[in-house]
């Protein structure tokens, strides 16, 4: 049985990262789909919807598979925080976290969640490359 704990922000996120997880998940495994805002001014409705239909989409892909959790945190701290902390309270094996492509001279530097979660891990993490989405 392995434990993940998966980072999503919008439903091509949760589809690509869906895309791994299906070649690697088994029976009595549990995903943990985290969606986090910072709340107050910074958060409105469609933000807290679309953070719903991204891990929505985690269970209708996988869930027929695999034991799917939800969480959505709204709760003014930074994503990276909240998938951390989520990693640590299920004892993950595993963090999967997607990024977008980058062009050349960008493509060092993660986007700001992706590489707090990666600098401030001790817990095993796969990068799924995302395609860009306009």
């Amino acid at each position: 049985m392995a434990t993940y704990v998966m980072g999503t922000d919008s439903v091509h996120t949760s589809a690509e990262v869906c895309d791994y997880l299906s070649q690697r998940i088994e029976t009595d495994d549990v995903i943990h789909v985290v969606n986090s805002h910072q709340g107050g001014d910074h958060t409105d409705s469609d933000d807290v919807r679309d953070g719903e239909d991204a891990m929505n989409v985690v269970g209708s892909r996988l869930g027929d598979t695999v034991t799917i959790e939800t969480h959505q945190y709204i709760r003014g701290n930074d994503p990276a925080d909240d998938i951390l902390q989520c990693a640590k309270e299920q004892n993950a094996d595993e963090i999967v976290i997607g990024v977008r492509k980058r062009n050349p001279t960008s493509k060092i530097v993660f986007g700001s969640t992706a590489q707090d979660v990666l600098l401030n891990s001790n817990i095993p993490m796969a990068v799924v490359p995302l395609a860009k989405v306009y």
